[in-house]
């Protein structure tokens, strides 16, 4: 319990195991929330301007890798509760927290501390996590839920629910995008989710550290909670850009293995987390990803017509294998993968 961050709010400077390379740290440099990134809404993908929606989110996903929607289909009430009950989870006593903390990074319900390799980094990161699955069975997941706060089950049932829905529409408006059939990414492809509830605590220096360093996430789509406090950044065009919050929005995130079955017509954003000095940051990612045994391949439809595929065909569990050993850098996790001109 000593090692959450949570716990040491005394601290009144950055401990040296926290402190990043300066060539990998954030440094003083304020960086802009960007214009820039599409805000979609999707209110009408039932209607009209469905055609135009896709469109949208293809060009986003192509661009940027990332994208904010509003009008999804998540109620604002949800949405509030959910991240209420968060941020409960984080202000219960030491006690009810010592129930779900665990170093055991195979526990599949667990409080922790910086990330699964904790024992084996370099450097932390300035974050702690409650992390649980939540599907392919909803039900069995949550009796491995945290009992505290006593609503937790039921409201991060019902949005992981919601959210899932929300997810498979999104896949469903990209398949159209890509000219692939419809359904395509249902079944075992996006079978799994997982909730990680990342609390960033005030740090006492901002810009020696990072709540999670760059990197691009291994699985098909994420769909964040962001709250309304700033904290993630994505790197586009060689440069740092602050995602801002949007009222009652989600940022959507375009993972490694959209971008192999897209065989790169969209691709995977880096992104990263930073902290500040005066405010807790409570976010919520929601991980879909295949089952482990799913084969991931370019779809055979993308590699026709004279274009070769740009990646082998593999098992989703063999990607994240590699995937952890290399620590999530991006510039060596995809190459086992990628197949010679």
């Amino acid at each position: 319990m000593e090692k959450l961050l949570s716990s040491r709010s005394n601290l009144q400077s950055l401990p040296k195991k926290y402190i990043f390379p300066e060539k990998i740290r954030p440094g003083k440099v304020a960086i802009a929330l960007c214009e820039s990134i599409p805000v979609i809404d999707l209110g009408d993908i039932a209607g009209q301007n469905r055609a135009n929606i896709t469109q949208e989110i293809l060009k986003a996903s192509q661009e940027f890798g990332f994208f904010q929607v509003i009008n999804h289909g998540v109620s604002k009430e949800l949405m509030n509760d959910t991240m209420t009950v968060f941020n409960e989870v984080f202000e219960m006593p030491t006690e009810d927290l010592a129930g779900i903390y665990s170093e055991d990074p195979d526990r599949s319900c667990r409080l922790f501390t910086s990330s699964n390799s904790y024992a084996n980094e370099d450097v932390h990161n300035w974050r702690d996590f409650l992390r649980h699955p939540c599907h392919p069975d909803l039900d069995a997941c949550i009796q491995q839920w945290p009992e505290k706060p006593t609503r937790y089950r039921q409201v991060v049932g019902n949005y992981s629910t919601e959210v899932m829905k929300l997810a498979s529409g999104i896949l469903e408006l990209i398949s159209e995008g890509l000219g692939l059939e419809s359904g395509y990414f249902g079944g075992t492809l996006s079978e799994n989710s997982l909730l990680s509830v990342n609390r960033y605590p005030p740090c006492p220096d901002p810009s020696l550290t990072l709540g999670l360093p760059k990197h691009c996430d291994p699985n098909l789509i994420t769909i964040l909670l962001q709250g309304d406090v700033c904290g993630l950044q994505v790197f586009k065009d060689g440069e740092w850009i602050g995602v801002g919050p949007v009222p009652n929005a989600f940022v959507i995130n375009i993972g490694y293995q959209l971008q192999i079955i897209s065989n790169n017509k969209v691709k995977g954003a880096e992104h990263r987390a930073v902290t500040n000095s005066k405010d807790a940051r409570t976010s919520a990612a929601f991980f879909v990803s295949p089952s482990r045994d799913s084969i991931v391949e370019p779809a055979r439809e993308l590699i026709k017509a004279g274009n070769r595929p740009l990646y082998r065909a593999f098992e989703f569990r063999e990607f994240f294998s590699n995937y952890m050993n290399e620590k999530g850098n991006s510039e060596v996790v995809l190459e086992p993968f990628k197949l010679q001109a």
